[in-house]
């Protein structure tokens, strides 16, 4: 019984270390086949860093507001006879827009008329009276009285009545009738909004740091987003003598073409104020950094012989970089970086320091100064 025992015993053992033995030989081999496996090369899109010169600008947010602008009240009160005008019409100055009932006016012009024939009349029987000594200065001035105030009675009538005609007082575009035909208007009371939208102001503030850069005459650009795609140009025409005391920020006023009419009254936009000096920066695209808290990176591609197989192959060096001015799709980059070198611009947040890439921009986007996405 013993010897049997001793026997599986023994068998059991040599079954076990065998399992073992096949199983170190299968480990040992996996970590020889890790050892010299290679990883493939990361296929990357990459752009070559290259000196530029950037104009400089000052950037705000803006107003539109009419050059003229004005809400065509009622002088004097009266029943809307006659409106001459369609909303949202072009005009021009002094055209007719509404015309109120002067009926009563008419009479007293034609009363005031009478009178006023009447009194030259009895001015030049009393002046021929006085020649012959028969009528006093006194009737002689009182005929020359009656006749200017009866004049100035013809002349007050037809001033109402012109009042009642009411016309624009500059040219433009109207907005929305506010009155109906047969309506009574009061003194003061709103008819019409006109404007004048081509040109128009463009209203904006900057910091107080920022104001000895500012000068009349400066160019800016305006962009809108009723406008996609388009840019207005204009110049700056006054600068506010006064600095906000809450805010400490000047007001500035440009003057900006504006074909079409497309900017309106109230309109936000977008201006920038074109500085005369230009700076030279080192731009790369946005999608190339790599930012962290410990430091901002890009990743350099570099030419490196491979000791294994002798081949020359591309690789990655981490490279921490001091960023500046952003605009567009580009950032400066003002410390780090040299001009030539190559930098990856796609997928820098799964590279490595040392990785071998692979470089194919088939498919990278073009980044631009001034983007202008069709969706946005």
């Amino acid at each position: 019984m013993l010897k049997k025992l001793t026997l599986a015993i023994v068998g059991l053992v040599l079954v076990v270390g065998a399992i073992v033995y096949a199983k170190l030989g299968q480990f040992s081999a996996m970590g020889d086949a890790a050892a010299s496996m290679a990883m493939p090369p990361e296929t990357v899109t990459a752009v070559v860093a290259n000196s530029a010169q950037w104009e400089q600008v000052i950037s705000a947010t803006a107003t539109v507001s009419a050059v003229q602008g004005v809400t065509v009240s009622a002088e004097v009160s009266g029943r809307v006879s006659r409106i001459a005008f369609e909303s949202g019409a072009m005009v021009a100055a002094g055209e007719v827009l509404l015309q109120q009932d002067t009926a009563s006016e008419d009479a007293q012009l034609a009363s005031a008329a009478s009178a006023a024939a009447l009194a030259q009349a009895d001015l030049v029987r009393v002046r021929k009276l006085g020649k012959r000594d028969l009528a006093s200065e006194d009737a002689v001035d009182r005929a020359e009285a009656q006749v200017k105030d009866t004049v100035a009675q013809v002349g007050m009538t037809r001033a109402l009545i012109a009042k009642k005609t009411v016309r624009a007082p500059f040219a433009g575009r109207l907005g929305l009738r506010l009155v109906n035909l047969g309506q009574i208007l009061g003194e003061g009371d709103p008819i019409v909004a006109l404007q004048t939208l081509d040109p128009v102001h463009v209203d904006f503030s900057v910091p107080q740091r920022q104001l000895a850069q500012l000068h009349q005459g400066m160019q800016v650009r305006v962009t809108a987003d009723a406008a996609p795609g388009q840019t207005f140009s204009g110049e700056i025409i006054a600068v506010s003598p006064e600095v906000d005391p809450a805010t400490r920020n000047v007001r500035v006023r440009a003057l900006v073409g504006n074909p079409g009419e497309t900017l309106r009254t109230g309109m936000f936009a977008n201006l920038d104020v074109v500085l005369p000096d230009r700076r030279s920066v080192l731009p790369v695209p946005v999608t190339a950094v790599l930012y962290a808290p410990f430091g901002d990176s890009v990743f350099v591609v570099e030419e490196q012989r491979n000791e294994q197989s002798g081949a020359t192959e591309r690789v990655l060096r981490q490279q921490f970089v001091r960023l500046g001015q952003a605009r567009g799709d580009f950032v400066d980059i003002t410390d780090g970086l040299k001009a030539g070198e190559t930098v990856v611009t796609s997928g820098v947040f799964k590279l490595r320091s040392g990785a071998a890439v692979v470089i194919d921009n088939t498919l990278a986007p073009e980044p631009r100064l001034d983007p202008r996405p069709s969706d946005s």
